[in-house]
């Protein structure tokens, strides 16, 4: 009996962590599955045979993407190819709107089924793009409450799964050396995470390295990514700041606040019960051309989920030290504030459920490959 293949594709971390957390769980539920795709080191140890590591094509910003669109091109032509010469039964896109939506249509014209693990973030701007979802998917898996209802409206059946953060977190255990491991003090620590890829850290940290001299009783520690070179983060240690890689759980799970480049990381931060300030700048060209297309009032994960402001969004211009500073010492020295910040997570757990995201998708992935 032949063995079933899967395609798989994802773009940037935390959507190779999730493909990866899928792949097992599928590999658990039938263990002759083969898996090939595009990912990163997460969707490597899981079992994917990689065409292609995703940390030569990610880019970020609609500046950015245009002036790098012949290399996502080159990179697309490549993936492409390698699906028809791979022939997978089934095809699972993870995140990666821009990318993945074209090889969807690809995918679509060769009779492949198209399986989408979070679908492309269409309510936030240019949402006839729902429409096209429709045309080219078979199957989408959702993992933010609010998307189903909205997908509804374009007539497309979306099944919520459940976070995937949540059976994270949950598997999550506390070092209990943190302080000792990384030669920390026991001083109240702000926590800072500027984001995984190359441009957010390029954007974000040097605002955040400005901040420290403003809070003498606390330390500023960065959780960093090994996917990055450590010389990103050498201005970083020259203000002496401490950095700890791939310990970002570890580091939320001490911290007394935190300063939080727009993302994933927001819920993470919301999850861990950690009080924040989100932050996110980009080039001026690319921050005016979405202004002009983003259709939320929110770009937090947080707020969004929440359905109101939750935490703090300084945006661009409002990304500034004083701004920062400010909102900071708000919530070090405001109880209420505080407060209603930690109301705010409450309603977000609330709202996501009880989690099992990936074994539940597997199952869905599984069954429609038996039919």
């Amino acid at each position: 009996m032949n063995k079933r293949k899967v395609y798989i594709i994802s773009g940037e971390r935390s959507g190779d962590l999730h493909a990866s957390n899928l792949v097992n769980s599928m590999s658990k539920l039938n263990p002759d599955l083969v898996f090939r795709g595009m990912g990163g080191s997460y969707s490597k140890e899981a079992g994917v045979e990689l065409a292609v590591d995703y940390s030569e094509v990610a880019l970020m910003g609609f500046l950015e993407v245009l002036l790098g669109f012949r290399k996502v091109l080159k990179y697309l032509r490549l993936v492409k190819k390698d699906i028809l010469q791979f022939k997978p039964d089934a095809l699972i896109l993870v995140d990666y709107g821009g990318f993945n939506m074209k090889i969807a249509a690809f995918a679509k014209e060769n009779n492949i089924p198209v399986h989408y693990y979070i679908p492309p973030k269409v309510w936030a701007w240019n949402q006839n793009r729902a429409f096209k979802l429709k045309a080219t998917t078979d199957h989408i898996y959702s993992i933010l409450p609010f998307e189903a209802e909205f997908f509804r409206k374009f007539d497309l059946e979306v099944e919520y799964v459940g976070n995937p953060l949540l059976d994270e977190i949950r598997k999550f255990k506390q070092h209990d050396f943190f302080f000792q491991k990384n030669e920390i003090s026991y001083q109240p620590i702000i926590a800072l995470l500027p984001g995984s890829r190359k441009q957010e850290v390029d954007s974000m940290l040097d605002r955040m390295i400005e901040l420290v001299g403003e809070f003498p009783n606390a330390q500023f520690v960065i959780a960093g990514v090994d996917s990055l070179d450590e010389s990103f983060y050498d201005p970083a240690r020259k203000a002496g700041i401490k950095v700890v890689f791939d310990q970002t759980y570890d580091l939320l799970s001490h911290a007394t606040a935190a300063v939080v480049t727009s993302g994933t990381a927001t819920l993470e931060t919301a999850l861990f019960r950690v009080p924040q300030i989100v932050v996110y700048r980009t080039s001026s060209l690319s921050y005016a051309i979405a202004k002009n297309l983003i259709r939320v009032p929110f770009i937090s994960l947080v707020n969004l989920i929440a359905e109101k402001e939750v935490v703090k969004e300084l945006i661009q211009d409002d990304f500034s030290v004083p701004k920062l500073k400010a909102e900071l010492m708000k919530i070090l020295t405001n109880v209420v504030y505080k407060g209603h910040m930690l109301q705010g997570y409450d309603l977000i757990a609330k709202k996501l459920g009880e989690g099992s995201a990936s074994d539940k998708t597997a199952e869905l992935i599984l069954d429609s490959l038996k039919k």
